[in-house]
């Protein structure tokens, strides 16, 4: 199967959330397909994971992106703090109205998995759908690399970025969208061997242009939500993806969260990382557009046929 690299034509609006923060999303493929899902980003990120996959979903389902306060289109918060993983679930519900659309899968990578696992704690009827895409129901840097190094330096980290932001957001921007940058990121974490510059370098240059004080804010908030008691109830059809080499959320929390949600499906990608949808998009496109397919528009059908008529008045 021809993986496409260019998303389809759609269209482009603005939700209000409740605190009156207008939010980006875009809506593509065919409104009346049997299956909507929208897709929810990582820290920092405005949809370069989804290169391959929005378009391949896009051909069989309706498909909706959107930006989180301060990322791509999405206007910046108008004050610190606040913006949670709670919040963000609000807001990908705000989103859904805005759109008009009713009910859909969430599939989220990295953040993306907390966003929509508090979503469905917290709009259940919302939910058609789960894709848990590299990503942990909670506290993310206690695992990260193995060790919980992470989660103990980020207080510290957090001093430092705080009591000298302006040069902080200078180096943030000058270092981050570079080849030097990416050379890092392929000796630490992507797979260099599958994953292409092309590909990974919209990332870098995206996170330059995110205030690195608003970044740091959504870590620490990351960091501080778990949903992991909410996990035996979620009570919708769900599909796991982990990458088996994956350093950011290893794929231990992708075989907890698979053991405890019930009827769960895991899907581990060989050889991927922390960006396994555009290291490997053949095999990420293909076993998520079967899922669709087998679990969640089939039930679908199946629920319009067993509705009673409409009464004619």
């Amino acid at each position: 199967m021809k993986v496409s690299e260019v998303a389809p034509t759609g269209r482009d609006g603005f939700a209000v959330a409740s605190d009156g923060a207008p939010l980006y999303f875009r809506v593509t493929g065919a409104a009346d397909a049997a299956v909507t899902v929208v897709l929810s980003d990582g820290i920092g990120c405005d949809g370069y994971v989804w290169r391959y996959l929005h378009p391949a979903l896009a051909i069989e389902s309706q498909v909706l992106h959107w930006h989180y306060r301060g990322h791509g289109r999405t206007p910046a918060p108008r004050r610190r703090g606040g913006i949670g993983i709670p919040e963000l679930a609000d807001d990908l519900v705000a989103v859904l109205d805005a759109a008009g659309i009713g009910r859909a899968v969430l599939a989220g990578h990295s953040m993306g998995v907390q966003v929509c696992l508090e979503a469905h704690r917290r709009h259940a009827e919302r939910v058609s759908g789960l894709v848990l895409v590299c990503g942990s129901h909670g506290n993310p840097l206690r695992t990260f690399k193995g060790s919980s190094f992470a989660d103990t330096a980020l207080p510290y980290i957090a001093f430092g970025v705080n009591r000298a932001p302006r040069l902080t957001a200078a180096l943030w921007r000058v270092l981050l969208p570079t080849r030097l940058a990416y050379e890092v990121a392929a000796h630490t974490e992507i797979n260099s061997d599958l994953a292409r510059v092309e590909d990974f370098m919209p990332y870098l240059e995206h996170m330059a242009a995110i205030d690195p004080l608003l970044f740091l804010d959504l870590l620490s908030e990351t960091a501080a939500h778990s949903a992991k008691d909410h996990l035996p109830a979620v009570n919708v059809p769900t599909l796991i993806v982990a990458g088996e080499h994956d350093g950011f959320t290893p794929r231990s929390l992708s075989d907890e969260m698979a053991a405890t949600i019930p009827g769960s499906e895991l899907c581990v990608i060989e050889g991927g990382t922390h960006t396994s949808p555009i290291e490997r998009p053949e095999l990420v496109n293909e076993r998520i557009a079967r899922f669709l397919r087998e679990r969640v528009a089939i039930a679908s059908l199946a629920q319009r046929r067993t509705r009673p008529p409409r009464r004619a008045r």
